[in-house]
């Protein structure tokens, strides 16, 4: 597997000051550069910001079927290593996150077998966390 490069994604929250707390104190991201318009955050080693933007009314989520769950699109998320996620869902939990969809082990027994999980962020963008306990599954067909 090749080396992995940080990425960085920009994305729009109507409500920063809610969203910076979500980020920092809820998900444990690494407070950067900032400014009254948009926050930086150490996601895992990947660059996450949030920008403000004003909220359109009467956005709806789309969703696809994917493993017999309904996954929001779009969304956007880290891979992370097996015992990560599993320590990172456990503290998602006590935390009292709201899930979209639960932890489980997508695809169990199939090519790709993954855990995942989804939940909202204060403005409603869709995250997604993973991990293989193969990483070489992750582009498997």
């Amino acid at each position: 597997m090749k080396e992995v490069t940080p990425f960085h994604i920009a994305i729009p929250v109507y409500n920063l000051a809610e969203c910076r707390e979500f980020y920092r104190d809820v998900l444990n991201c690494e407070e950067g550069r900032s400014s009254d318009h948009w926050v930086d955050f150490n996601l895992f080693g990947h660059q996450l910001v949030i920008h403000y933007k004003p909220k359109l009314k009467n956005e709806v989520t789309h969703r696809n079927p994917v493993d017999g769950h309904n996954v929001p699109v779009p969304h956007y998320g880290v891979v992370l290593p097996w015992d990560t996620f599993q320590k990172f869902a456990k503290e998602l939990k006590s935390k009292g996150i709201k899930f979209v969809i639960e932890p489980y082990i997508r695809f169990e027994g199939q090519v790709g077998e993954q855990a995942t999980m989804f939940f909202l962020d204060p403005a409603g963008n869709a995250l997604e966390f993973k991990a293989f306990k193969d990483i070489e599954q992750l582009f498997a067909k």
